[in-house]
C-alpha cells in the first residue's frame, strides 16, 4: 500500500523531518502487514477500532514498551486524521483511543565533574578521529543540540567569524546558537585535519568518517558512550544525556528558562521545564546550606 500523498503532506505541509516521516511510514507499513496477515485485507483505510486494538495487543505481547507503542499508534492516528481531511474516510477509528500509561523517565544528567573528566582529564590524541570526537562532545555539551541536528550539520553551518552555529531543528526550524571560544578553537583544529583527508565524498557535511563520508547516528552514539564510560557509572550515556546536562547545568547556574528554551530549539516552555527538576534539587541544596534558619 502506498502512503506517498501522506508522506508528502508531512514533509511539505507539516514540515516534519525526513527521519520522522520515515518512522511514520515504517509504522504504517507494520500495521498494514499486520492487518493483511490477520484480517486478509489490503487496505488500512477501512479498519475498525477492534482491529487496531488487536494490533496494539500484539505489540504489547511482543515486549515493546508502552512509550514505543504509543508512538506507533500516534503515527496511525495522524494518518487517519489526514484521511479525514482529504475526505477518504468519515470516521477516525482512533478518535476515542486512550494512550497506554507510561512511567515518567527521570533522565539523570552527567555531573559537571564527569564532564570535566572527559573534556579536561582524558588525553585526546591529535589524529583526525580523536579531534573530531572531542569536537562532537564539546558541541553537544556547549550547545545542547540534538544528535540528528549534529549529524546534519553542514560546513556552512559553522560561522567562526562570529563564533556561531546555524542549526536546523525539528520541522525545519532554524536557530543560531553561540559557540564558546574553546569550542571554536577545537573547530579550527578539526577543520584543518578534515582538509587533510585523502578522500572527501560528502563535501558539504561538517562531520565525516575517516573515509570521507557523512557521519551517522549510531556512530555518534558510540562515541559518546565510549568516552563517558571512562568517566561515569550511569546506566545511560548518550547524546541526549549530554543535551540534558547542558540544560540542567545552565539552569543550575541561574540561566533564564526562556533563554535555555531558545538554545534547545523547543517550541514551548513545557518541553524545557522537564529539565528543571535537577536545578530545583540544586536550589534546595543551596537553600539548606545558606539559609540562616536551616541549622535550627
Amino acid at each position: 500500500m502506498s502512503f506517498l500523498s501522506f508522506t508528502e503532506y508531512l514533509l511539505l505541509e507539516k514540515n516534519y523531518s525526513k527521519l520522522t516521516v520515515k518512522a511514520y511510514q515504517n509504522d504504517l507499513e507494520d500495521f498494514s502487514d499486520f492487518i493483511k496477515d490477520e484480517y486478509e485485507t489490503n487496505t488500512i483505510n477501512k479498519v475498525n477500532y477492534a482491529q487496531v486494538r488487536s494490533w496494539i495487543v500484539s505489540l504489547v505481547e511482543s515486549g515493546l514498551s508502552n512509550r514505543s507503542i504509543n508512538r506507533k499508534v500516534s503515527a496511525l492516528n495522524t494518518y487517519y486524521k489526514f484521511l479525514l481531511k482529504t475526505g477518504d474516510i468519515k470516521i477516525n477509528p482512533l478518535s476515542k483511543h486512550k494512550a497506554l500509561k507510561t512511567s515518567k523517565k527521570v533522565q539523570v544528567p552527567f555531573s559537571e565533574a564527569e564532564i570535566k573528566i572527559v573534556l579536561d582529564d582524558l588525553n585526546f590524541a591529535n589524529d583526525y578521529e580523536s579531534v573530531r570526537n572531542k569536537f562532537i562532545i564539546e558541541l553537544f555539551y556547549s550547545t545542547g543540540i540534538r544528535r540528528i541536528e549534529l549529524v546534519e550539520l553542514k560546513l556552512s553551518s559553522l560561522d567562526l567569524h562570529n563564533n556561531t552555529l546555524k542549526v536546523l531543528g525539528k520541522r525545519n526550524k532554524e536557530r543560531i546558537v553561540p559557540l564558546l571560544k574553546s569550542v571554536a578553537q577545537t573547530a579550527v583544529k578539526y577543520l584543518n585535519l578534515r582538509n587533510e583527508l585523502e578522500i572527501i565524498q560528502d563535501k558539504e557535511q561538517l562531520f565525516l568518517t575517516k573515509k570521507g563520508v557523512k557521519i551517522y547516528e549510531t556512530l555518534v552514539y558510540r562515541i559518546i558512550n565510549e568516552y563517558f564510560s571512562l568517566a561515569s557509572s550511569k546506566v545511560k550515556k548518550s547524546p541526549h544525556i549530554l543535551r540534558h546536562s547542558f540544560a540542567t547545568h545552565l539552569l543550575n547556574q541561574g540561566a533564564d528558562l526562556n533563554a535555555v528554551k531558545e538554545l534547545l530549539g523547543h517550541s514551548s516552555l513545557a518541553a524545557t521545564q522537564v529539565y528543571t527538576h535537577n536545578s530545583i534539587a540544586e536550589l534546595k541544596k543551596v537553600h539548606v546550606n545558606a539559609h540562616p534558619r536551616s541549622k535550627k
